[in-house]
């Protein structure tokens, strides 16, 4: 490895200061091989179960060893950081072991179960703040709160004290496992754990390919390497939370591009059918962006095969209440659920000629809406319709052709679809 990309790593001594820092505070997680995937990608599959950790995502890492890292005088008034997720939680957990006051700037809109976690974590040291609707205006607030207050602030990805912390989940790896790891799989959200783990592995197992994996509705990373330039995405799908960024970090980029062979995305359908396979499967509970690497493993079977590898579950902060959205993502990626709307004539007969001459046997209904406007000639009803093919699809709609039923097809319309999630 030449001097120009060595220096541009978080190095092995600051990493392993990070260990120990950590040693008593965050859990070594297990390195587990899993049979089950193991024997469906023709591999050999381990998983870095970060999802065990304390605060059940590899956050409190680089949390934690950003804290220590700082002198009582610049915690003399508290520490403060932005998140709407796990970052929050860790930061709140650090708090508390350290018995410093700290204040979280969370969205308005997050939910309420992530409140209840951050200040479950932090207890009584902790203060969340609940600002703007979107983490750039809780951004913007804690920015400004920390120049009013002289708060330290604690970045999510972009500092070295925060990669070096998530670098230990790159030792503890090489610790646990006595074979050559051919593939690593890693999770990119802003790019502190691939920077961090990164790092370490290409000092200490070279050999590794090390594939970062991205949402595919905010690859800030993956465009951001092509383009030889930190972007920033005008918009992105939020729903994998926990790693959907505009703007990845101008330090964590350098090292990724060092350190990544490449990166690919998954599409957030696929993400959702894993969450459900690992629970129902192996009663394993991940998070979105706990399954971005999981996810990885399919995409990249043929590639993988009679590999080892290592794919690092980052988190299991789900929230239960978007098991319905999850399992319609899944379905919608599948092709097994449209939705329509639908002009009917109003007249007697027209929803049941629908159902008996448009409708599969086995299509199924499950939403309909639909209003009867007496001065109007047709009447618009939204439809969603579980298929138990995806190929039963086209045939519908030559059905809906044939019976003159005007429609418009709206999975495919963000702008209206958007009303449906």
């Amino acid at each position: 490895m030449s001097d120009s990309i060595e220096s541009k790593l978080i190095s092995i001594r600051e990493i392993d200061e990070a260990a120990e820092t950590l040693r008593g505070i965050a859990t070594h997680t297990p390195l587990q091989e899993n049979p089950l995937l193991s024997e469906e990608i023709g591999a050999d599959i381990w998983l870095k179960r970060e999802d065990l950790q304390v605060v059940r995502s590899y956050k409190i890492r680089g949390a934690y060893n950003k804290i220590q890292s700082l002198s009582e005088k610049e915690l003399a008034n508290g520490v403060v950081c932005a998140s709407a997720g796990n970052h929050a939680q860790g930061v709140a957990f650090a708090c508390y072991k350290k018995k410093i006051h700290g204040t979280i700037f969370m969205p308005i809109t997050t939910p309420a179960q992530k409140v209840k976690q951050v200040k479950m974590f932090g207890k009584e040291f902790v203060e969340v703040v609940l600002e703007g609707d979107t983490f750039d205006d809780s951004f913007a607030k804690a920015s400004a709160f920390c120049e009013d207050k002289g708060a330290a602030f604690i970045p999510p990805f972009n500092d070295p004290k925060i990669i070096a912390g998530q670098g230990t989940v790159g030792k503890e790896i090489l610790q646990d496992i006595d074979t050559n790891i051919d593939y690593l799989l890693v999770p990119v959200g802003g790019g502190g754990l691939s920077a961090g783990v990164g790092s370490y592995f290409k000092v200490h197992s070279p050999e590794t390919v090390i594939i970062g994996i991205e949402p595919a509705g905010a690859p800030a990373m993956k465009q951001s390497m092509e383009l030889g330039e930190v972007i920033t995405l005008p918009n992105i799908d939020k729903f994998v939370d926990g790693a959907a960024v505009q703007r990845v970090g101008d330090i964590t980029f350098e090292i990724c591009r060092e350190v990544l062979d490449r990166v690919i995305t998954v599409p957030e359908g696929m993400i959702c059918g894993t969450i459900l396979k690992m629970y129902n499967e192996q009663a394993i509970v991940v998070e979105p962006a706990g399954a971005l690497a999981l996810s990885a493993l399919e995409l990249l079977k043929d590639e993988l095969k009679g590999k080892t590898v290592v794919s690092v579950v980052s988190g299991s902060n789900n929230d239960i209440t978007r098991t319905a959205e999850i399992k319609e993502r899944w379905l919608m990626y599948q092709g097994l659920k449209h939705f329509f709307i639908v002009d009917f004539p109003q007249r007697a007969g027209a929803l049941m000629e629908f159902l008996s001459e448009v409708l599969g046997p086995d299509d199924d209904i499950t939403y309909f809406e639909y209003s009867k406007k007496t001065n109007r000639e047709l009447g618009p009803a939204l439809i969603g319709l579980e298929l138990q093919n995806k190929h039963d699809l086209e045939p519908l709609i030559d059905r809906m052709k044939a019976k003159k039923f005007s429609f418009e097809y709206v999975n495919d319309q963000p702008r209206l679809f958007r009303f449906l999630t």
